[in-house]
């Protein structure tokens, strides 16, 4: 069975068409730039040259249609036929409090993202219009919806409610939603595999740092605590977005500044974080070169971001009690050994205790890796994430009539001889360029 998944955003569409019966990849692509004047695509199929082309792209629909003409291009595609796909799993961003796990989609599913639309304005029409592009393309098999916020269903009351007016919450849906679901779904199992226990019995902490940042307290292998909120700009420091900070200060500054409600939110989403703090760096690779060479900014806003994550680490270690490991992933949990260093330093007294060489060799997205020193009480990871396999897996079982809510579900990837093929071909050409990688990579 051929499974595409797509991930449609605000001003992008990131697919990857997936084999199921021999469990690889075939191809994989990502359209940005959607509304502009003109679009771009990158393209990879399995054994075909890459492609790289432009187009206008007014709207999500000639994206979609842009991606399933390329998908069965003879040149640069992985397929032969559209009707080789028999399933379609899409990324949404909001459930709310409706979807606790993914669904197949009907019209009665899709009327109800629209409704949740004032949850994530920017995200959920996009969400919507790929689905339906997705749809008049591919009428005859079936649509299924995997949502960033159903992970976070598990949370406790005490965890997912604001001290504010409680009608506020029966009237408008405010309230911690969560967001990065997927990457802890994949996250949270893997540790469990490489701790050598089940799911339900791992108490992990996961910091998923990228330019979209959160961290998720798991607990008994759920969720019980998230950085985000009701929208993905609470918590963390993060590209563009500030994350935690005095909420007077917004009034103040309209006040002071004029700037609508609008204009505010648009400052707070796109040009604070460490754009905000450099003024000119939204890149960690960025940032970390103006800190190896001393730009003040640089430092400033590496050092803020270690710190406010090193706060969240510590508080969700008290709320969940005993912790079994420190997940890092995404991109630059994944691949900065600089910034991991930052985050951990100093919480030996916690248990934490970080090994420099190890974790000056952790730089790859092809293999999972243990950093911690050897006489550490807690365990730290380096686990690349992989959204789209967990959404492959669940559109699967949807169709197959044999998925369920995590905790009752399992996937491949909880199996101790589970391997990512394109992720073992790659890893030796890694470790070629850096051979203290392998004495890092977890061996099960």
């Amino acid at each position: 069975m051929v499974i595409l998944t797509l991930n449609c955003g605000s001003s992008s569409a990131k697919y990857q068409v997936y084999d199921w019966d021999k469990k690889e990849v075939l191809g994989v692509g990502l359209v940005e730039r959607i509304g502009q004047a003109m679009s771009n695509m990158e393209n990879k199929s399995k054994g075909k040259e890459e492609f790289e082309g432009e187009r206008a792209c007014p709207t999500h629909k000639e994206a979609i249609q842009w991606v399933m003409e390329t998908l069965v291009s003879e040149e640069f595609g992985c397929i032969k036929d559209l009707k080789d796909v028999k399933a379609v799993g899409h990324r949404v961003l909001h459930g709310g409090e409706t979807f606790k796990k993914s669904v197949i989609i009907d019209n009665e599913v899709l009327k109800k993202f629209k409704e949740l639309y004032h949850l994530g304005p920017l995200h959920m029409p996009p969400n919507v219009m790929g689905i339906e592009a997705a749809q008049a393309v591919l009428p005859d098999v079936p649509h299924c919806a995997v949502m960033d916020t159903a992970w976070h269903q598990t949370m406790p009351a005490k965890s997912y409610m604001y001290a504010l007016p409680y009608e506020w919450y029966e009237k408008y849906d405010v309230r911690r939603y969560g967001f990065h679901g997927s990457s802890y779904v994949y996250t949270s199992k893997r540790a469990a595999v490489l701790l050598g226990k089940e799911a339900k019995d791992t108490n992990v902490v996961i910091c998923h740092i990228g330019n979209g940042s959160s961290i998720c307290a798991v607990k008994d292998g759920c969720c019980y605590d998230t950085s985000m909120g009701m929208t993905p700009l609470e918590g963390l420091i993060m590209g563009t977005r500030c994350g935690d900070i005095d909420p007077a200060i917004i009034p103040y500054i309209m006040e002071e500044t004029g700037l609508s409600p609008k204009e505010i939110d648009s400052v707070m989403n796109k040009k604070s974080g460490i754009l905000g703090i450099t003024e000119k760096f939204i890149d960690r690779r960025d940032v970390h070169k103006g800190y190896m060479e001393g730009d003040e900014r640089s430092k400033l806003a590496l050092e803020m971001e270690a710190y406010r994550v090193k706060k969240y680490i510590g508080s969700y270690m008290a709320a969940i009690g005993r912790t079994d490991a420190i997940v890092f992933t995404a991109g630059v949990g994944e691949m900065n050994p600089v910034y991991r260093n930052a985050m951990l330093e100093g919480l030996e007294s916690m248990g934490i205790k970080l090994d420099p060489e190890k974790n000056g060799a952790s730089i790859t997205r092809n293999a999972e890796t243990c950093i911690s020193a050897d006489d550490s009480p807690i365990k730290v990871f380096v686990i690349p994430t992989d959204e789209e396999l967990v959404m492959t897996e669940d559109t699967y079982a949807l169709v197959e009539g044999t998925y369920d809510v995590h905790t009752n579900f399992t996937y491949t990837f909880q199996h101790r001889d589970y391997v990512n093929k394109a992720r073992a071909e790659a890893l030796p050409g890694n470790i070629a360029k850096n051979p203290a990688l392998a004495k890092v990579v977890v061996k099960l």
